[in-house]
């Protein structure tokens, strides 16, 4: 097995392991990503017969969002988990969609013919893709002549809290395992251009980087933490390395910081992603 086909099957693993809590999460979820979604979708120039890709689709946005926007198109979502796909095919029932197509698979490579569809989104999906520069030539060979490629990564880890809160409080009291270099990860892709040059350079045209900037909201700090010890495998694994004792204090810390970030009695985190998108 190679090394890109290791990494995939680590993120496989990963994402089914914790599909549960994004299906239990998924409200939450949708509305603290929805102004990323927003903007893929408005970057998108959709028009209402087209066949549009939606990559590590998640639970399914923004595709499924995209499938309401296009009544006589189609819509086909990928990801390397079943389970967050079940959970993406359980959302397009319930909202009525029947032009929405589900395939496992991951990104390197695709399995479709070249030029199959006229836009492809992939929302907080292309950092954890074990070969950045292969998953772009990938997407773009799927790419239409003048289709539209939308994407969103994560911004600075100083702009996101909701993130390195915890991650910060676990390191305080675990020997965390030393980064990997350009290993998968949240800030992979945050540096200013780094993915708009990316695009540039496999071809694609009039591509633009926009800031998007919103917020968590969580209930309390304890949803808070409670949606994290269930969505992210980072926070979970370094949890795992800690004795009680430390994680009362890791526990503790976390709430503490968190509520720093009260607005009339709910918890808002603010979070920083960036969108670029281009055409072919």
């Amino acid at each position: 097995m190679s090394n890109a086909d290791a990494i995939q099957e680590q993120q496989r693993q990963t994402w089914d392991r914790f599909s549960g809590g994004w299906t239990k999460w998924d409200e939450l979820v949708m509305t603290w990503l929805q102004p990323a979604g927003d903007e893929i979708i408005r970057s998108l120039r959709l028009s209402d017969d087209g066949e549009h890709l939606d990559v590590a689709a998640g639970t399914g946005e923004p595709g499924l969002s995209v499938a309401a926007r296009l009544p006589r198109g189609r819509v086909v979502l990928t990801d390397v988990s079943a389970g967050m796909l079940a959970s993406a095919g359980a959302n397009a029932t319930a909202r009525g969609l029947t032009n929405v197509e589900l395939r496992e698979c991951g990104v390197d490579p695709l399995p479709f013919e070249d030029a199959s569809f006229d836009t492809i989104s992939c929302r907080f999906g292309l950092m954890f893709f074990p070969d950045i520069p292969g998953a772009v030539a990938e997407l773009i060979r799927v790419l239409r002549p003048g289709g539209r490629l939308s994407t969103a990564v994560w911004a600075e880890s100083v702009d996101n809290p909701w993130a390195t809160i915890p991650m910060a409080a676990i390191g305080a009291e675990v020997d965390l395992p030393a980064p990997v270099p350009d290993a998968p990860g949240l800030f992979r892709c945050a540096a200013p251009d780094a993915i708009a040059n990316l695009f540039r350079g496999a071809g694609l045209r009039d591509v633009v980087e926009t800031d998007v900037r919103g917020t968590l909201v969580t209930p309390s700090a304890e949803d808070y933490w409670s949606f994290m010890t269930e969505i992210a495998a980072p926070v979970v694994g370094g949890l795992g390395l800690a004795d009680d004792e430390s994680r009362a204090r890791i526990t503790a810390t976390i709430l503490e910081q968190i509520r720093s970030f009260e607005v009339d009695g709910r918890q808002s985190i603010p979070f920083h992603a960036r969108c670029i998108s281009g055409s072919r």
